[in-house]
């Protein structure tokens, strides 16, 4: 590959190239009945440069004309704008990954006013990222943004570890309706449970009404796999009660993040 079929994506490199690419979609996109007047609104460009970039794409081969109006984009067009796009896409996914991927930034809460450039410390508490004036904390970063009190700042420049556990999870497995449901379930321990968890999180019926004869209204119920998983890694303790039914779906998903768990026994 030569320097110009590199990733920097040659076809935005020349103004014409980047022309003619265009034109060469927006003809695929009409034709073969094509105006040239909205080719060029569509680009920006003149309706009379358009007809120039035509002859020379008809000249090219990548462009064939049935008549006044009707044009189509031949084999050799379509095998140019392939190329091209291929590169394109190489270039964006360049730019996406390696160039902007570089230059994190993440969302804090500020627990007081903050100036952009200043100096954070990084903390999490409650399972929220928050960021507090100066450099005391094990992590560090670099405000981007202005931000009041309680409110969500820009920050980049990460040093350091962020110093706090993951959370614990506990599950509560339930039977399923026909086999006894909530009605199978140990309410009170169900209460203990929950009122040293940080979230409570139900997946099924008979999870909700178990939850609700233990006088508690889950603070989640659907999605729940992904958002004790997080809410874990956040550092929150979860207690998770689930249908029997659904229960490996759920374990599984916290094995492949890594995420330890507890299967506590709440039958009477």
């Amino acid at each position: 590959m030569t320097a110009d079929e590199s990733g920097d994506a040659n076809v935005l490199r020349s103004k014409r190239d980047a022309t003619r690419y265009q034109i060469l979609v927006q003809i695929a996109e009409r034709q073969p009945a094509v105006s040239q007047q909205e080719v060029a609104d569509a680009i920006g460009i003149t309706s009379q440069a358009v007809s120039d970039y035509l002859q020379d794409l008809i000249k090219q081969g990548f462009v064939q004309k049935h008549g006044r109006g009707r044009y189509e984009v031949t084999k050799e067009g379509v095998d140019w704008l392939i190329s091209h796009t291929s590169r394109l896409e190489e270039y964006v996914t360049h730019v996406s990954e390696e160039v902007i991927g570089q230059v994190e930034i993440e969302t804090a809460l500020a627990t007081s006013d903050i100036e952009e450039g200043q100096a954070v410390s990084l903390s999490m508490h409650d399972g929220t990222l928050q960021a507090t004036p100066g450099t005391t904390g094990s992590a560090t970063a670099v405000a981007v943004t202005d931000a009041d009190a309680g409110s969500d700042v820009g920050v980049t420049d990460f040093e350091g570890v962020l110093d706090y556990e993951l959370g614990d999870v506990t599950i509560v497995s339930l039977p399923r309706v026909d086999n006894g449901g909530s009605r199978a379930a140990d309410i009170d321990r169900v209460a203990e449970l929950a009122a040293d968890a940080d979230l409570l999180a139900v997946a099924g019926t008979e999870a909700l009404a178990a939850a609700r004869a233990a006088d508690r209204e889950p603070d989640l119920r659907f999605g729940t796999a992904e958002a004790v998983r997080e809410a874990a890694t956040r550092g929150l303790d979860a207690l998770l009660l689930v249908v029997e039914t659904d229960l490996a779906g759920h374990t599984d998903r916290l094995r492949e993040d890594n995420v330890s768990y507890e299967i506590v026994d709440a039958a009477e």
